[in-house]
């Protein structure tokens, strides 16, 4: 099994669990079963509840009793938004080849400049790459995920958002190579590669799914996933070098998320 490391920081790890758990359960999630379900990755309780802290901070959860007045936590509606939106990537299947552009053209004050550097930061964060100064460009199937994220963080002002397709000059898979680092996109699913697909493996040999290791594979595993859809948008194959890896990371994925997920809920439940 693989042990909970610096690339497992405690707060995502929440956010991990929310995502693949926390929002089906009924009601909020007991600090006590937060706590639990952490300890089952190797964060301590105090690390559970400074984390929380955070994302309370953050409006991400709100604190709420359950049915039998415990104190827990349960997801904010932009919380649960961001969520809904992570799925249609974390859990995608191949796209489209031929969707289209969405670009986002944005221009900022000079004495509102901190917001610039926001914008630029929420774009590359939701897969845009640069293809000029202040013109940014992503698959056309994120613009509601975009859209959505903008107008949370009151940045829509700022930014028209247009849907096209790439005319030239350049052949469109030189002009990706140009818009994203592909070379670093490739380093970050070949390190999950280097990860994850033993554990793969290693399933695959065993008749058994004990819930609770199948719980904390696939919660690591899916917190490691989950930033990488964002690292890389989804392009169309034709436009990737050959071989690329996102095609084998995704399949490793997908086959962990099938093996372990329920088998870890009933960890959960219990």
């Amino acid at each position: 099994m693989i042990n909970v490391s610096d690339q497992h920081a405690p707060r995502s790890l929440i956010v991990t669990l929310y995502g693949a758990y926390g929002r089906f359960m009924p009601g909020p999630v007991p600090v006590a079963e937060l706590i639990r379900l952490l300890a089952a990755v190797g964060v301590d309780a105090p690390s559970v509840r400074s984390s929380v802290s955070r994302l309370k901070r953050r409006g991400l959860l709100l604190p709420a009793r359950t049915a039998r007045g415990a104190a827990g936590y349960e997801l904010s509606q932009e919380a649960r938004q961001m969520l809904d939106d992570g799925d249609r990537r974390i859990y995608a299947t191949a796209p489209s080849e031929d969707e289209g552009w969405v670009l986002a053209v944005f221009s900022v004050p000079e004495s509102e400049r901190q917001k610039r550097h926001v914008l630029r930061s929420r774009l590359a964060g939701l897969g845009f790459g640069t293809a000029a100064p202040g013109v940014w460009i992503a698959p056309a199937r994120l613009y509601e995920e975009t859209r959505h994220t903008l107008r949370r963080l009151s940045l829509d002002p700022y930014v028209d958002l247009f849907r096209g397709e790439h005319l030239g000059f350049a052949p469109t898979a030189e002009a990706v190579a140009r818009w994203w680092d592909l070379a670093a996109i490739a380093k970050e699913h070949e390190a999950f590669l280097d990860r994850h697909a033993p554990v793969l493996h290693a399933w695959e040999r065993r008749p058994d799914t004990p819930p609770e290791e199948a719980y904390h594979d696939y919660l690591l595993a899916l917190d490691t996933w989950r930033h990488l859809p964002y690292a890389d948008p989804g392009l169309p194959a034709r436009l990737l070098p050959a071989n690329w890896p996102g095609v084998r990371s995704a399949t490793v994925f997908l086959a962990l998320h099938e093996r372990l997920r329920d088998a870890g809920a009933v960890f959960v439940e219990g």
